[in-house]
């Protein structure tokens, strides 16, 4: 139809101008083509705008496929590569320029973590590919992604092993081996395993698995220490150049507190890297259980996440009984989590016991005797229908630390099964978890108290264990929650009206360290009037002072990265006139995670660039890829179409290239008629 109207277009115009150039030779005008012309071109283009109001244009647009090049930033790198630091660093850069030319080239950094700068430094103290890989297809996966070029060393310490992965890359991944395969004189202990809670006057193991390789012959004595004191012996031989074997020590936790061990096997004659030599382990050894009971209407997944949350604490005890075998007493119970009871079929008689209790509602509670208990929230919902709702953090919450991790999990959580209704919290409701989207409806609150009460909205946290599981190897974060729910509860009476908690004793030092304090009136409710003093003392006897900063009702602190070692601390206050001090310790561990296994592991970058079509080649090859990359048929650019429909009215250049046409014959005109 368009092009129609271009011809009608064009045959009026010649049929005006051809009239005006007839009429203009009978008033013999000097030029009548010209004056023709020009009233042609008016009638043109003013035809066009009246006819065909738009046009349509095609634009294409090249794009050029997109070379990640992820380079290992971690330290072991900088140790495999030894002196050839700047030439590989340079042979890297150059690639990139060689490749800058056809491709659009996207060099990224890691090792615990992704970084976009200040590459080829080295410094960073952990490794993760499975993480990185993951990265990239996040961020480029949708694009024209041509290939990715991995160079690393292959050893990894954090995340899931790369090569066994589930991920959608379909672009070719080209590896680049640093280091050097042969195995090095080395004795090291790989793995520690100790319970990291235990009660006063129990047995526990300590067990660590020992790797030597081309250490034949050597025999030597495995320690366990504390505070500088020998524990225990184990004596070990290597016969092999491949030697693997585990060491075991029992233990009394005979004295309450943190206790720190340490596993030394001495190094061997010729071994270089000695850093894996020694591991430190921490205990907490405490004088006292917590008896948790949890009362389910039914069995059901749920409890025995709970059940298995809590097994790894040693200051807990849990009991688990059915609805319909409640026990006669409550008294010896610290906790009571309460699994979708009271339920429809059996309320019990839970209204007059005064212990804290945790309510964990579903498809079977009872909400009409749950909205006549003094809950930190009004419940009106209908269990004869459930809803899918997703969990998302309240970032607002100040009551306890949970791991930095925590958004990064929630957001690959299957969502909870909650019944239809709302949550309706009260005033002094502390907010948890809350749902996702705009209607941020609570799911897991707390209420401070005489005795502290805490509800989840919904069933279902036995999946999140399972997913967490998946998708990260770990059940630390879901496991967390619970733990930390159980641990509020617990430690919050009135025999201990100030307290300070740290989310853990063992800390990186890597990783900032924080605390939370709180103080409770004559009535368990939660201020924080006066000023809250800390004093952190190292093991040289060095003193720094801060000062808790408040957070809602409570008190909070960051006191930043530490280096090594064992640090005590006290807190004081006061209120109204009465003097309070709590005092505690924590350890920060230095632990070279780098170089804990050294070498380099061309099999696992070999084995990776094999599953997505690509090609291995040592660091002093990494120049080659660039003819590689060039000559694979299947990374070319994407030709993008786009069509556009723009308006003649919105081009105002259109608007003056006709004036101009206009004018000009009018000015012919007015020159020729007055000569």
């Amino acid at each position: 139809m368009q092009w129609f109207l271009w011809l009608l277009a064009l045959l009026l115009s010649a049929a005006a101008g051809y009239w005006v150039y007839r009429a203009d030779v009978k008033r013999a005008v000097p030029y009548p083509w010209l004056t023709a012309l020009l009233r042609g071109i008016v009638i043109l283009l003013t035809l066009l705008l009246l006819l065909a109001p738009s046009l349509t244009i095609t634009k294409n647009d090249t794009q050029k496929p997109v070379i990640v090049l992820l380079q290992d930033e971690s330290q072991s790198i900088a140790y495999n590569l030894g002196k050839d630091t700047t030439s590989y660093s340079k042979a890297a850069q150059d690639l990139a320029d060689k490749l800058s030319g056809d491709y659009r080239v996207v060099t990224w950094g890691f090792g615990g973590s992704v970084q976009t700068d200040s590459l080829f430094r080295f410094r960073q103290p952990a490794t993760d590919i499975s993480t990185a890989m993951v990265r990239v297809q996040e961020f480029y996966g949708g694009q024209n992604l041509g290939a990715v070029i991995l160079a690393s060393d292959g050893r990894f310490n954090q995340g899931s092993n790369p090569l066994y992965q589930q991920t959608t890359l379909r672009s070719p991944l080209y590896t680049v081996g640093i280091g050097d395969t042969a195995l090095q004189k080395d004795i090291r202990l790989a793995q520690v395993f100790s319970n990291k809670v235990i009660s006063l006057n129990s047995q526990f193991e300590i067990r660590a698995d020992i790797i030597a390789t081309r250490s034949a012959g050597c025999s030597n004595n495995v320690s366990l220490s504390e505070n500088g004191g020998s524990l225990a012996t184990s004596a070990i031989t290597v016969t092999d150049d491949r030697f693997d074997r585990s060491v075991s020590f029992t233990v009394r936790a005979d004295k309450p507190g943190l206790h720190h061990y340490v596993i030394n096997i001495p190094a061997a004659d010729g071994e270089q890297n000695t850093a894996n030599n020694r591991r430190d382990v921490f205990v907490e050894v405490v004088d006292e259980k917590k008896n948790i009971l949890i009362v389910a209407a039914a069995p059901h997944p749920d409890v025995n996440a709970i059940r298995e949350a809590l097994a790894g604490m040693e200051s807990y005890k849990v009991t688990v009984r059915m609805a319909d075998e409640l026990p006669s007493s409550y008294s010896e119970y610290n906790v009571i989590i309460l699994h979708q009871v009271p339920s429809v079929a059996s309320a019990g008689n839970l209204r007059d016991i005064d212990k804290p209790m945790w309510y964990i509602l579903g498809s079977q509670s009872n909400y009409s005797l749950l909205n006549q208990m003094d809950l930190p929230a009004h419940v009106p919902m209908n269990p004869g229908t459930l809803r899918n709702v997703f969990a998302a953090y309240n970032t607002s919450f100040n009551v306890f630390t949970l791991p930095q991790t925590l958004n990064s999990v929630l957001d690959k959580m299957p969502p909870l099964n909650v019944a239809n209704g709302t949550v309706q919290p009260q005033p002094d409701a502390n907010i948890l978890l809350q749902s996702k989207g705009a209607e941020n409806m609570p799911l897991w609150l707390l209420k401070q108290g005489k005795s502290p009460v805490a509800i989840l909205a919904g069933e279902g946290i036995w999946r999140w264990r399972l997913y967490e599981y998946k998708n990260f190897n770990t059940h630390n974060v879901v496991d967390e929650l619970i733990r930390q729910t159980v641990s509020f509860l617990s430690v919050n009476s009135n025999d201990k009206p100030f307290q300070v908690q740290l989310p853990k004793y063992v800390w990186s030092d890597q990783e900032t360290i924080s605390l939370n304090a709180y103080l409770l009136n004559a009535n368990n409710e939660q201020v924080n009037t006066p000023d809250v003093q800390l004093n952190i003392t190292d093991s040289s006897g060095r003193k720094q002072n801060f000062s808790f900063e408040r957070a809602g009702s409570a008190y909070k602190l960051n006191i930043g990265i530490w280096a090594g070692g064992t640090y005590n601390y006290t807190a004081t206050t006061s209120y109204n006139g009465k003097p309070y001090s709590v005092s505690g310790s924590f350890v920060v561990e230095s632990m070279p995670l780098e170089l804990m296994q050294t070498g380099a592991d061309y099999p696992l970058l070999y084995g990776m660039s094999k599953k997505y079509g690509g090609s291995f080649v040592p660091s002093a090859n990494i120049s080659s890829l660039a003819d590689s990359i060039k000559n694979n048929v299947s990374i070319k650019p994407v030709i993008q179409t786009n069509t556009e429909t723009v308006p003649l009215v919105d081009w105002k250049w259109y608007f003056f290239l006709l004036l101009a046409f206009a004018m000009a014959e009018w000015l012919m005109r007015k020159y020729w008629l007055a000569q």
